[in-house]
């Protein structure tokens, strides 16, 4: 029989961490507090533990947790979100806990539980070999966009992501091709909507319009156009 991994997660909060994971769709398999703190969750034949922290050292407020390989992300995704929005009223998409967003074409997201544990998810067919960022095959513009989608789709770090598209933007719109410049006006309107700047996004989303795309032009990007409304549908929801 082949191993099996098991990941060993923190709480300082057994009972708590335990409820959020139960909002997920986890059924709890065990749960003890003596003669030590050990609890488990279960969903779809894979097994999250938890221990209590470590008594001594510096425990940061957000670490790293394990990697969940799952059949369909997109659906995993949406029954997540589901489950947080019908708890919280809202979609949790900062602080603890949280979940990040998922855009089509994705392969991952992550949940962040209330202990801080970062829990991937990611679709089990992902390319073993992910390009992420940087390729020498792209140059200007193409280069910054596929730089921006890497800090933001897998590294989760929309500032990080918003600044090299407004930097790039500048530097490269007046030589890239109309369509590279739609892209990135569309992605740094999605990042000005996740960073709750409505203003922003409203003034990408008009520099958008003042380039009077074709149907064509819109059909090839259409789901880069669309990306900054789902986003905001999906926090807000019904």
């Amino acid at each position: 029989m082949a191993d099996t991994a098991v990941p060993q997660l923190w709480t300082a909060d057994l009972s708590g961490t335990l409820d959020f994971y139960k909002t997920l769709g986890y059924t709890v398999t065990h749960e003890q507090i003596r003669p030590y703190v050990y609890g488990v969750v279960e969903d779809h034949g894979c097994a999250l533990h938890f221990v209590s922290l470590p008594k001594d050292g510096d425990i940061p407020a957000e670490r790293a947790g394990c990697l969940v390989m799952v059949e369909d992300v997109a659906s995993r995704h949406q029954a997540f979100t589901a489950a947080l929005r019908n708890r919280y009223g809202r979609i949790p998409a900062k602080g603890l806990p949280r979940i990040t967003r998922f855009r089509p074409g994705q392969s991952r997201f992550t949940i962040v539980d209330p202990a801080g544990n970062q829990v991937i998810y990611i679709q089990r067919d992902e390319p073993p070999k992910v390009e992420y960022g940087g390729s020498k095959e792209l140059d200007g513009l193409a280069r910054v966009l596929d730089n921006a989608r890497i800090l933001r789709d897998f590294k989760t770090d929309d500032k990080a992501a918003f600044r090299v598209l407004e930097v790039g933007l500048g530097r490269f719109r007046a030589e890239a091709p109309r369509l590279e410049v739609a892209r990135a006006l569309a992605a740094l309107a999605e990042l000005a909507v996740a960073g709750e700047d409505p203003g922003r996004a409203e003034q990408f989303r008009a520099e958008l319009r003042a380039m009077g795309l074709t149907a064509e032009e819109r059909a090839s990007v259409a789901d880069e156009l669309r990306a900054s409304d789902d986003l905001a549908a999906w926090l807000s929801g019904p």
